[in-house]
């Protein structure tokens, strides 16, 4: 049996999460991106 109030709590947890590693990866890519620039010039 699946106990719903641990289980939407888990997915609150989990979106949490996903976004921050959705957020670190732009920062990242951004940043890498700034870095690039600055080395051809």
């Amino acid at each position: 049996m699946i106990n719903y109030a641990d289980f939407f709590a888990s997915l609150d947890i989990m979106w949490k999460g996903m976004a921050g590693l959705f957020a670190v990866c732009i920062f990242v890519m951004l940043f890498v991106y700034v870095i690039r620039k600055f080395i051809r010039k």
